[in-house]
């Protein structure tokens, strides 16, 4: 574990002595306010930032973006009680990563129609295409837009990559659920990201800053990796077999930027409570219908962001495969960060997730802390995390060994990110 510590201290050392030379600009901090775009899911764009093309009348604005994430990373796993002899390795998945390698394009034309296109080069198959949409504005309460883009389920992912508190999301919403019968490719997770689909969506005003915002849509529930059309018609429901998913967010104190952490934005205040809700239509290989409901609260107040979600997942299986149970998992997190100046941010987040199902007693528990250092001038920010995996009221110690499955018990990470 010595050694965990060594690699944090020193990332966050160095990005402290960076740190120490650089003032933050005052004329470049901005209130909470819709100020700054981050329509296109991966960094946040003002328009004192960067490189923008735009007309006269601004009817058509072209944004350049790219966005880099590069992670030192060490995994130490349980040995699950087998014997040292299998000579089983504690250490995995540790060494260098780089998860996103993005590189994309954002904008308006005829002041109406929005578009966003981005690649990531560091992954592989259908993920290289991150997103690529069209969104067509009537008016604010109606839009809809079509292409790859997130599916409107729980805020942690609905947060700008580039303005997440911690590197990495929540183990509840990522890690696969553990099912009692050995099937193929039948691996669902509570989390869902981007997929291909039709959204409408739009934002009410209510009275003074009250607002009131809707998603609603059908994707094909295959996740970001496929971006062919595969799905049929259910044997089960004799309906397509897509992904029905839907959001509704409310916000008193004015609109909330999808953001859990910016430095530019250090004054002011907002709120936003929501409910999602959705179906997955003959997912995992046409072997379930995997129904899922979120809450979620998430809060800026100045420095300070607080977030709390908590989900539910029912598994019940296509006739086909002649099964009658019905399995019930459910997960949440709360976290909270605050800028200890304009420069550093701190966090910590407990995670929580019944990945075995309701029906079998015990559950994980995650926490983990974060140190985000960010260089101002150069659009630079670094980040240390630790997090750790617990195993609580399990009735035996087989599984106690299994819930935790291909998951770290420590994990650290040290990430260089850098955006434009």
């Amino acid at each position: 574990m010595r050694n965990i510590f060594i690699a944090l201290m020193l990332g966050w050392s160095a990005a402290a002595m960076a740190q120490s030379n650089i003032e933050f600009e005052k004329a470049n901090e901005v209130s909470t306010s819709d100020s700054i775009d981050m329509e296109n899911g991966v960094i946040g764009i003002a328009d004192n930032r960067g490189f923008t093309l735009k007309s006269k009348n601004d009817n058509f604005v072209f944004k350049p973006y790219l966005f880099l994430q590069t992670q030192a990373k060490f995994n130490w796993y349980d040995s699950e009680g087998l014997d040292q002899a299998y000579n089983q390795d504690n250490v995995a998945n540790s060494g260098f990563a780089m998860p996103y390698a993005i590189l994309g394009f954002t904008g308006t034309t005829f002041g109406r129609v929005d578009y966003n296109l981005c690649i990531n080069a560091s992954a592989s198959g259908g993920n290289i295409l991150q997103q690529g949409w069209v969104d067509a504005k009537i008016n604010d309460a109606a839009r809809f837009r079509i292409g790859k883009l997130k599916t409107p389920f729980f805020s942690a992912v609905q947060t700008t990559l580039g303005e997440a508190l911690f590197p990495i999301l929540p183990v509840s919403l990522t890690s696969t659920v553990i099912m009692p019968y050995s099937l193929n490719s039948v691996w669902p997770t509570i989390g869902t990201g981007f997929d291909i689909g039709l959204e409408f969506h739009g934002t009410a005003h209510l009275k003074k800053e009250w607002m009131m915002h809707y998603e609603l849509g059908l994707w094909n529930g295959t996740g970001s990796g496929v971006n062919t059309a595969t799905k049929t018609l259910s044997d089960d429901n004799h309906i397509p077999s897509l992904l029905y998913a839907g959001r509704l967010t409310f916000m008193p104190w004015g609109k909330m930027p999808k953001t859990q952490g910016n430095n530019r934005m250090l004054t002011g205040r907002r709120m936003e409570f929501g409910v999602s809700a959705g179906i997955n239509v003959e997912s995992e290989s046409e072997s379930t219908n995997d129904s899922r409901l979120g809450a979620e609260f998430s809060m800026l107040y100045n420095r300070w962001f607080v977030g709390v979600e908590g989900y539910w997942m029912h598994v019940s299986f296509t006739e086909r495969q002649k099964i009658d149970e019905e399995l019930d998992y459910w997960g949440g997190y709360a976290q909270i960060g605050c800028f200890f100046n304009s420069s550093i941010q701190g966090g910590l987040r407990w995670d929580i997730m019944d990945r075995n199902g309701s029906s079998k007693d015990g559950f994980l528990n995650t926490p983990g802390a974060v140190l985000n250092c960010y260089i101002n001038k150069y659009n630079l920010k670094i980040t240390g995390m630790y997090q750790y995996t617990g195993r609580w009221g399990h009735k035996t110690q087989l599984d106690r060994d299994n819930d935790d499955l291909g998951i770290a018990t420590h994990g650290a990470t040290v990430q260089l990110q850098y955006s434009f």
